[in-house]
């Protein structure tokens, strides 16, 4: 019971902690020991109960009115006159404002991880040569010729539903062409205003940095987005749109890497 009540103790002063965060902390993670990570934005916490493993937790004397789940027209999309017809969400997954980092998700990956490798990624059995699904040479893993990911493995189709998706090789060279450019700083995180040339919208992509085997790294240096189209000869690496300080590309990189994402909606 002492540990119990010290354990109580603890997670208060966690809590009481966080009202000290700045205004940018929306949220607490949880990490658990197989390097998974779960995340609960404030607003989402009626309570917190301590119990004794293998028994079931009591319900709080008087627990606050249940949150409502957050709707889909939360998200807002942006539209940029693209000749396509799609649009582009104003934040990245994980984030609610436009200069928020949000998740870093390995490719086809719904969760985040504590580290992004080849010995946790979902898709391989260990190694960049055993991939297990999305393969279309027997060089990288078993063939099935899936080259785009399926809605169940779209993370921001997962986590903000509806017509929400990530998009396409071709939705970033469509967003690349027909947008301009700027490397600009929005409330101190630098990213790269991406502005309509047909209708003056823009939306703002933040340099996030990356999350690799090594941790979180180069934020607020590069960005890297990852599409949803896998790479056309390399089956153990998928497109990811990069930014840099001089300039952007459509590159392709490890499947296992943790990346950004930026969703779209037709």
């Amino acid at each position: 019971m002492k540990n119990l009540k010290n354990l109580s103790k603890l997670i208060l002063l966690f809590l009481v902690s966080t009202l000290a965060m700045p205004a940018f902390s929306q949220g607490v993670a949880i990490y658990k020991k197989d390097g998974t990570m779960v995340k609960y934005a404030y607003e989402e916490i009626d309570s917190i109960v301590t119990y004794n493993y293998g028994e079931t937790p009591e319900t709080p004397e008087n627990p606050d009115t249940p949150v409502t789940p957050p709707a889909e027209t939360q998200y807002e999309a942006v539209d940029l006159g693209l000749p396509s017809g799609i649009k582009w969400a104003t934040c990245n997954v994980g984030a609610t404002k436009p200069e928020e980092y949000g998740g870093y998700y390995a490719w086809g990956e719904t969760e985040e991880k504590l580290y992004c490798g080849w010995d946790n990624y979902k898709w391989c059995n260990g190694s960049d040569n055993t991939m297990t699904k999305y393969c279309t040479g027997s060089a990288h893993g078993t063939i099935d010729n899936k080259t785009v990911l399926e809605h169940t493995d779209d993370v921001a189709n997962v986590k903000w539903g509806g017509k929400w998706r990530m998009p396409t090789r071709a939705d970033f060279n469509e967003l690349r062409s027909e947008c301009n450019w700027q490397l600009i700083t929005l409330n101190g995180i630098k990213g790269y205003k991406v502005t309509s040339k047909t209708n003056g919208n823009s939306i703002f992509l933040p340099c996030a940095g990356q999350r690799s085997d090594k941790g979180i790294s180069d934020a607020g240096g590069s960005g890297y987005y990852w599409s949803s189209s896998l790479c056309d000869n390399t089956s153990n690496r998928a497109y990811v749109f990069d930014l840099h300080n001089a300039y952007t590309s459509l590159n392709y990189n490890s499947r296992c890497k943790g990346y950004s994402v930026r969703p779209v909606c037709d």
